[in-house]
């Protein structure tokens, strides 16, 4: 994590999007100091004014290219669907404008490694939104599992899943990026390498819909340690979305939903400890944090947020949407 040691100049966030998404940012980010709304931008300018009157950003612009070119912008955070953020980043990256994108960071990874090459190019702050990696729960349980807290890991299992409103297009349509495994599954596999890193092998398998997308899957991750991490997801069924991690010292369980904890339990020495870390609103708050400080420092990478690792995570998703059959993004 960068450490905000700079001034406390103000941070001037534009949201491109006014989606469900955008509110949560935009909500939490008035409860981060140093930090500002300063501009929205939607195709729609009667939904930039509104939403710039409900958040109390100061300009509403009608397309995501105002948007970009606002001088009075700092950082830009991308809410659209992962089926426009190559086009969408770019725009931002042509403006010269640090960014914020939401997950999954695109629909592939060739996608991906474009845009991570182009903000390197450029010189330009670029991260992907994975909020769970900033939660303070999930970062003292990595750090659990790092320090010998459990012993050796052994074993890590994590799913996550629900029942998508058919009515919900982007949950089903793939011209808009519909995939499980991209909208839920990401969190359950990014939990997975945060605590063991790159696995040397996969095997997934799953069920698609009618259109072709991936609905319900599983995978079985092994490690070069012989670790082993089991994980799911899916969008047409309850599950439980909880996480565990065991290794032969201890053990930690994540209560539901585990990609944005508020506690968890720690068994060990035949006690069982119940740590709570405060988390800031819902959640989104400890990102905003991080990208401010990486702003302030200078630093174009966020080691909380690391481009690297959303290229792994984004091979990973591959290599599993081809095991499943997923025709091609």
């Amino acid at each position: 994590m960068t450490t905000d040691s700079g001034p406390r100049t103000p941070i001037r966030w534009g949201i491109l999007a006014t989606g469900r998404i955008a509110e949560s940012f935009a909500t939490d980010l008035a409860l981060v100091e140093g930090n500002e709304l300063a501009a929205v931008g939607s195709r729609r300018p009667d939904a930039a004014r509104s939403f710039a009157d409900r958040f109390g950003a100061a300009r509403a612009h009608g397309s995501y290219e105002e948007l970009a070119a606002d001088p009075g912008v700092d950082v830009i955070y991308v809410a659209t669907p992962h089926s426009r953020h190559l086009e969408d980043v770019m725009l931002c990256f042509e403006a010269g404008k640090a960014v914020l994108c939401e997950k999954a960071l695109t629909m592939n990874l060739a996608d991906t490694e474009t845009l991570v090459a182009e903000a390197r190019s450029r010189g330009l702050f670029f991260a992907e939104a994975m909020w769970m990696r900033a939660n303070p729960n999930i970062r003292r349980i990595a750090e659990l599992a790092h320090d010998g807290s459990l012993g050796t890991v052994g074993q890590v299992r994590a799913e996550l899943g629900f029942v998508g409103p058919a009515t919900t297009a982007r949950l089903w349509d793939p011209a808009l990026g519909a995939s499980a495994l991209l909208d839920v599954g990401i969190y359950p596999l990014t939990f997975a390498h945060l605590i063991l890193g790159e696995p040397v092998s996969i095997a997934a398998t799953g069920t698609l819909s009618d259109a072709g997308i991936d609905v319900n899957g599983g995978a079985t991750m092994t490690y070069a340690n012989g670790a082993v991490a089991s994980i799911a997801w899916n969008q047409v069924a309850q599950s439980d979305n909880r996480a565990s991690v065991a290794g032969d010292l201890g053990l930690i369980e994540v209560p539901a939903r585990f990609h944005h904890p508020t506690l968890f339990t720690h068994a060990h020495d035949d006690r069982l400890d119940t740590i709570s870390e405060p988390v800031t609103g819902r959640g989104y708050a400890h990102e905003i944090e991080e990208v401010a400080a990486c702003l302030r420092a200078g630093a174009t990478e966020s080691t909380l947020l690391p481009l690297d690792e959303t290229v792994s995570i984004m091979r990973q998703i591959e290599t599993i949407l081809d095991q499943l059959g997923v025709a091609e993004r």
